[in-house]
């Protein structure tokens, strides 16, 4: 379901306003009706007052009320201020009404009987369909004569209740304007503060791979919105980044897979041009070996650093002997140590014991040994240390080679350190060697760092943490069977 957010804040807003003033209007009616019934209840006791002295005023007992002379006409432009008065036996007997009253008022026994015992009743009820406020007075209080007696005095309230209805349908309809202006003001408000948030989502739109160079620039100096789009743009920057960095990847790797597919067509298209003897067409099969074996290290290679991207790439932990995986990598490069002449030991303590994926770690150690025996020159030294840390480890490799011309890119794929070098060495790399090392530790939780020693040489450290990483037992994905990358 669509929802509006100015809608939504119109209607909010309109509903806390109608709330609000509803809630003003109840106090307000009914101040207004306490206020009037105040009004009414005095009037009645003032003409209560007042015809009970005139009644009790004659020595001889007689009882007649203090009216005005009104002719009917004049009498009925003043009903609102008429007072109705009645005289009672105790018994209930009527004893006299005033002149204007043509039947008697509504009389209740009970308050009747209260009132002769000497308590002021007040009470309301209904006269021919009229509300009415009645007063039972007890006439005692002027005299013993009267002891017996009680005079009700009554008053409509008809035009106490005309008042609140009106003034509950002003306020009414007050509320109503009022509300309905508020949704309209709020909507209006809500339509402008939101209208940069639409401009920057247009400028947002505007942007495709072809202009990730691009930055959004609407509002950027508005105190509400700096915060978005500052996000925003840094966002577009690590997309343009990533995107430059696929992009790169993309033509390395076609740069890569490109020149052992041409050699191989060169050499074979050479040979189908005529009939060779067979150790000519021997010699062209392993060079074509050699290729095919150099696409598949490649492709390997790129295999992990893929995994490594989506994140599919984990370390499946488990206790293993990282000197024992280590001595293994070692011996197997040893034959290729021997042959330049360089001098290839192992340091550290044994057994080394760490909580970490055995496969990846001896990839990580291959492609590191492997990488300083390419660039240590004949008769140099390359040094393996392996330490162990309450389940971490410390994996380093150290050279006497020509060391990095820049450190901080020894992990760049297709990043290679000898711009001379030529595919016809057997000991020549896919350049994604490091990439994978960096790979490997980053599956770790952990972390590689490449400089140059002081004496002379490389040294790349990579760290292990303990139990620390994006891979954890029974979610990992198959770890990749190490291969010699450089």
């Amino acid at each position: 379901m669509n929802r509006s957010f100015r809608f939504q804040l119109a209607l909010r807003a309109a509903a806390a306003m109608s709330v609000g003033l509803l809630a003003i209007s109840a106090v307000t009616l009914w101040a207004l009706r306490a206020g009037l019934d105040r009004e009414v209840n005095a009037s009645i006791l003032t003409v209560a007052s007042i015809q009970a002295a005139s009644l009790t005023e004659a020595p001889s007992g007689a009882m007649h009320f203090h009216e005005w002379e009104l002719t009917p006409d004049e009498a009925a432009s003043l009903v609102d201020l008429v007072r109705y008065a009645q005289v009672w036996q105790a018994d209930g007997e009527s004893l006299l009404r005033s002149q204007y009253m043509t039947r008697d008022l509504p009389l209740d026994q009970e308050h009747l009987t209260r009132a002769a015992d000497g308590e002021l009743v007040w009470t309301e009820t209904q006269w021919d369909g009229v509300p009415i406020r009645t007063l039972y007075y007890p006439l005692e209080r002027h005299g013993v004569a009267h002891q017996r007696h009680v005079l009700q005095v009554a008053a409509s309230l008809e035009s106490r209740n005309r008042m609140v209805a009106r003034v509950g349908l002003f306020l009414l309809l007050l509320s109503a304007a009022l509300g309905g202006g508020t949704f309209v003001g709020a909507s209006w408000l809500a339509r402008r503060a939101i209208r940069p948030v639409h401009e920057i989502i247009g400028q947002a739109e505007d942007i495709g791979g072809r202009s990730l160079d691009r930055r959004i620039h609407a509002y950027a100096d508005h105190q509400e919105y700096r915060r978005l789009v500052e996000v925003i743009n840094t966002m577009l920057g690590r997309i343009q980044g990533a995107f430059d960095a696929q992009r790169r990847f993309t033509a390395d790797a076609s740069h890569e897979l490109r020149s052992p597919l041409t050699a191989m067509r060169g050499e074979l298209e050479l040979a189908l041009r005529r009939e060779r003897p067979s150790d000519e067409y021997r010699e062209v099969l392993g060079s074509t070996l050699e290729e095919v074996v150099r696409l598949s290290r490649i492709t390997e290679d790129l295999l992990v650093l893929a995994r490594s991207d989506s994140g599919a790439l984990r370390a499946r932990r488990g206790p293993c002997d990282a000197a024992a995986g280590v001595d293994r990598v070692v011996e197997r490069l040893r034959s290729q140590a021997e042959a330049k002449g360089i001098s290839l030991t192992v340091h550290g303590g044994r057994p080394a014991w760490a909580d970490a994926d055995e496969v990846l770690l001896g990839q990580a150690a291959w492609n590191l040994v492997e990488n300083a025996l390419k660039f240590t020159p004949e008769g140099g030294r390359v040094e393996v240390r392996v330490d162990s840390f309450a389940g971490g480890l410390t994996l380093e490799v150290s050279d006497t080679g020509p060391g990095f011309t820049h450190p901080e890119h020894a992990f760049r794929r297709f990043y290679r350190e000898d711009p001379a070098r030529t595919h016809g060495s057997p000991t020549d790399g896919t350049g994604l060697g490091l990439a994978i090392v960096q790979a490997v530790a980053e599956a770790h939780g952990g972390t590689a760092r490449a400089e140059n020693r002081r004496q002379g040489g490389a040294r790349v450290t990579v760290v292990f943490p303990a139990g620390v990483g994006a891979g954890q037992a029974g979610v990992e994905e198959e770890a990749v069977a190490p291969t010699p990358a450089s």
